[in-house]
């Protein structure tokens, strides 16, 4: 009998995070035990809920682990998004904070949720991993700073790959602002010149947590920064069209704003997807069935 090994997930509060953990807490895969951090004390008899702020210190992390055991893998989905007032450096501070604990912890591998928003804009063509990262706003040049920060970090000891994630179907701006709106109320896409809206690397929220479960679970070392998205790219018009939602074009002013897309083949050399995760209805069915979580 296989022993089940235990992987911390830190960030279930947040908007990725609550989809990810209420995914897990009705499907765990069976060779996974998955303990969920937060800041608020829960019931101390269940021992898939950590109760710890990592800005306090890794001691609670590690009297949890003598009490209870190893832990594989840290997931953090922890970290500061865009918005007015928000400090975006502070998802270097809290990366720092998971990675002193996952240190003194003993926990090999972290994996560290980064952004598709640390290359920029680029020629249309598909980042892979190794292109040059040339960020045009804050939240991608947060999310590099936080990616450099890391490099002092990384020993024989300690794993650190950090998870360059694409558009999450249900947590992007398009889904969202529809979620937001007035069902009979358009929303405004932008249209280029071969009669489509944005193209983005997008993921559903059922698949980013099968591939979190596989790279937590990952027998090899894994790349120090890793594309997280589907092969195949989805135009915004063909998600609000499988919603049936209403929307309206607006010509797109910049056409190197249509395609910001991923190369995934170093993620498919580690993880394969059904051809159907590419499809947009797949992506919504997904995003669909975590609002029942």
């Amino acid at each position: 009998m296989s022993v089940r090994e235990t992987v911390l997930l830190v960030g279930a509060s947040g908007r990725v995070g609550q989809m990810v953990a209420g995914l897990w807490a009705r499907r765990f895969d069976p060779a996974m035990h998955v303990v969920f951090q937060g800041r608020q004390a829960g019931d101390p008899t269940d021992i898939s809920h950590l109760h710890w702020d990592p800005m306090a210190g890794p001691e609670a992390l590690c009297e949890w682990i003598q009490q209870y055991g190893a832990i594989k893998t840290m997931i953090v989905l922890a970290g500061v998004t865009p918005g007015e007032g928000n400090d975006l450096s502070l998802n270097t501070t809290i990366a720092q904070a998971c990675l002193n604990a996952a240190t003194h912890a003993q926990i090999p591998r972290v994996l560290l949720a980064s952004s598709s928003a640390v290359y920029g804009l680029g020629d249309g063509q598909a980042f892979s991993e190794d292109a040059p990262c040339v960020p045009v706003n804050d939240y991608g040049r947060a999310k590099l700073e936080m990616e450099r920060a890391c490099d002092s970090w990384r020993s024989d000891k300690l794993e650190i790959c950090c998870l360059r994630i694409g558009n999450v179907a249900g947590a992007d701006a398009l889904l969202l602002n529809i979620a937001r709106s007035d069902p009979d109320a358009a929303v405004t896409i932008d249209i280029f010149e071969d009669g489509h809206g944005p193209r983005r690397s997008y993921i559903g929220p059922e698949s980013l947590a099968r591939v979190l479960e596989r790279l937590a679970l990952y027998p090899e070392t894994l790349p120090v920064s890793l594309n997280i998205a589907v092969p195949q790219a989805v135009s915004m018009d063909a998600l609000a069209d499988v919603l049936g939602h209403p929307w309206v074009s607006r010509k797109g002013a910049d056409e190197r704003l249509q395609n910001i897309l991923l190369d995934c083949r170093q993620l498919c050399a580690l993880h394969s997807f059904a051809p159907s995760e590419n499809m947009p209805d797949d992506m919504i069915t997904q995003w669909k069935t975590t609002l029942n979580t």
